[in-house]
């Protein structure tokens, strides 16, 4: 199997260390992705590559084709060295561009935004856009960060124009589209969040942070998220679908 490619001129360039330091984040991306691998369809738009970890956590779903699409060239080019090592999904691509730039005829099952509709400045037009590209059948799965009163000088410096909320999530869902599920995930992160924002006001966090908070907090908010039904947490997930499948 080859990866396919197509590269267009570059109009954006990734700032800060989010998709490095995150990379470290192993039970976290487990736990997210055992939520989210029984929505997914056989052919995936992703938008917003990065470093190809999300699809790499997919290599062995049952995937027909998946697409990633990505604005920076450096990070597609990151992607293109990493493919020759490491596993990808079934029929992976990676295109230098934007959604805005696809075409209508391309139709895809599940369209993710995992950790990236937060860094769209006008992300009710993003939604309202991509809906073109879903079949009939097709859902919208996001994750990203939650609740405004979390933002910090971390998430100005890696591009987040916002956190969200549930009903924030739901102000941008269009017309077409019927809720399918939304929740939150790390009620524990989100105390740990809320602590560092309060008391210790660190900006940016360490390698270690993060590996303490994955690999110590994660796992108890595994637990405790199921207790208080997801009612709290540090992310925020939301499945929109198209109305005329029922």
């Amino acid at each position: 199997m080859q990866m396919q490619q197509i590269e267009i001129e570059p109009k954006y360039e990734y700032e800060g260390e989010e998709l490095e330091l995150f990379a470290h984040a192993v039970n976290w991306k487990k736990y997210w992705f055992q939520k989210l691998q029984p929505l997914i369809g056989r052919s995936v738009l992703e938008v917003g590559a990065g470093i190809g970890s999300t699809a790499k956590l997919f290599a062995n779903s049952e995937i027909d084709r998946w697409l990633a699409i990505e604005p920076d060239i450096n990070l597609v080019d990151y992607i293109k060295e990493d493919y020759k090592k490491s596993k990808y999904p079934s029929n992976y691509e990676i295109h230098n561009m934007t959604s805005s730039s696809m075409s209508s005829n391309e139709k895809y099952d599940t369209i993710l935004y995992i950790d990236v509709l937060e860094h769209i400045q006008d992300d009710q037009s993003e939604i309202n856009n991509i809906i073109k590209l879903l079949t009939p059948e097709g859902k919208i799965i996001i994750l990203s960060p939650a609740h405004d009163y979390l933002y910090t000088p971390f998430d100005k410096a890696v591009g987040h124009f916002r956190r969200y909320d549930k009903k924030r999530l739901l102000n941008i869902m269009p017309k077409n589209m019927q809720l399918e599920t939304i929740y939150y995930l790390d009620c524990v992160g989100m105390l740990a969040s809320l602590g560092n924002r309060m008391l210790l006001k660190s900006a940016h966090p360490t390698v270690g942070q993060i590996q303490f908070w994955d690999k110590c907090l994660v796992p108890i908010s595994r637990v405790i998220d199921k207790l208080i039904c997801h009612s709290l947490g540090k992310s925020i997930i939301v499945v929109f679908q198209h109305k005329n499948v029922y």
